[in-house]
């Protein structure tokens, strides 16, 4: 029980309980999550979600060669999910400054292909993903746990990795 109750301290107070060394202003704590764009290293996170697509499903009503009305399920428009990036608060600004060129009104300006690397404990890459023409779509800090999150809008993904 007492190895539990520190798993679930160290993943809430993450900040406070691990060494944290830096790399150019980017906190590079047990991140296992790293973020390049274009080409360029520009954070390192501990909990990434909504990488993914999906497509709606457009329903035909039908008749078959029997005379018996059916549906049919086909792919319709593609969507790609908005991925939401979480770390600990650093003094690197590179996010926030990211997303301020979309609240002034720069979005192709703001528009870059990014990569994310999932990393293991050696900080070797275990999984990749690129994305085209990415943005922030939102930033936010949560001062409870002294973390900041960011999410990004895309137009595609592939997984290299």
């Amino acid at each position: 029980m007492k190895k539990l109750f520190h798993l679930i301290r160290f993943r809430t107070a993450l900040l406070l309980v691990s060494p944290i060394c830096f790399l150019n202003g980017l906190s590079a704590q047990p991140y296992n999550w790293m973020l390049e764009i274009e080409g360029v290293a520009s954070g390192f996170f501990v909990e990434v979600s909504g990488i993914g697509s999906e497509n709606e499903i457009v329903e035909y009503k039908v008749v078959n060669s029997s005379g018996v009305e059916v549906i049919l399920k086909v792919p319709g428009r593609l969507n790609y999910a908005n991925i939401t990036l979480k770390r600990g608060i650093t003094s690197n600004m590179d996010m926030w400054t990211w997303r301020k060129m979309v609240e002034d009104g720069n979005i192709e300006g703001a528009r870059s292909n990014m990569t994310l690397m999932m990393l293991d404990s050696d900080g070797s890459t275990v999984a990749q993903w690129d994305f085209a023409n990415a943005w922030p779509v939102k930033i936010s800090f949560d001062s409870e746990f002294a973390f900041e999150s960011i999410t990004i809008a895309h137009e595609g993904l592939t997984r290299i990795e």
